[in-house]
């Protein structure tokens, strides 16, 4: 298993912003479902936003940036990601990682659910400016399962963040989704999420 440091960003809603950005940055892999790769989510396929349809980046290796908040520091060099944006205040991200093996996509997959676990503590801890709250909306029942956590930020001058979270894995395949935009628990599209986060792990292989 790589030696991976589990430090966190502050950048709910920042990368979000940064998204087109990034996508003009990075170089973009083939088509995703040729040859083995595994299959990235469609626009379509992410949770309804209510004034704004979605809109997908390129399927691109390497690592995020911005890395994502809570488990992006886990990510490694290997990691193929694509970034998804509305009009509004609305972003998401798919990122995937093969591993060597099933024993090591379980053990990745274990560690970025720990990362997420402690997300909000680590978060509050690492910032006075910052009160975070975390919740655990349970397995999925999809492949070799997935799980879904909310985590909400308030800061100090006045944002309030809320951003949905999945890991998921198939084999020596591991995916996250991240969901995010401002507001708090009350605006998070748990249900739709859910939905999405099945699709991604079934699209894998």
């Amino acid at each position: 298993m790589r030696i991976r440091t589990r430090g966190t960003r502050l950048a709910v809603t920042a990368a979000a912003a940064a998204a087109a950005v990034a996508m003009a940055a990075v170089p973009a892999l083939a088509a995703p479902s040729a040859a083995g790769q595994p299959r990235f989510l469609r626009p379509a396929e992410l949770p309804p936003h209510a004034s704004s349809g979605w809109s997908a980046g390129p399927v691109t290796a390497g690592q995020p940036d911005p890395l994502p908040i809570c488990v992006g520091d886990a990510l490694p060099s290997t990691s193929v990601h694509r970034r998804y944006t509305t009009e509004y205040d609305t972003g998401a991200l798919q990122v995937t990682v093969v591993e060597r093996d099933a024993a090591r996509a379980e053990q990745f997959a274990a560690l970025l659910r720990e990362d997420l676990a402690d997300c909000a503590r680590t978060l509050t801890e690492q910032d006075p400016d910052v009160t975070a709250t975390g919740k655990y909306y349970g397995r999925l029942d999809v492949e070799e399962g997935a799980h879904v956590y909310g985590l909400h930020t308030a800061h100090t001058w006045g944002a309030s963040d809320i951003a949905l979270f999945s890991v998921g894995r198939d084999g020596r395949t591991v995916t996250v989704v991240q969901w995010a935009q401002m507001g708090d628990f009350a605006h998070a599209q748990v249900a739709d999420f859910r939905t999405t986060t099945a699709t991604a792990v079934r699209k894998l292989y």
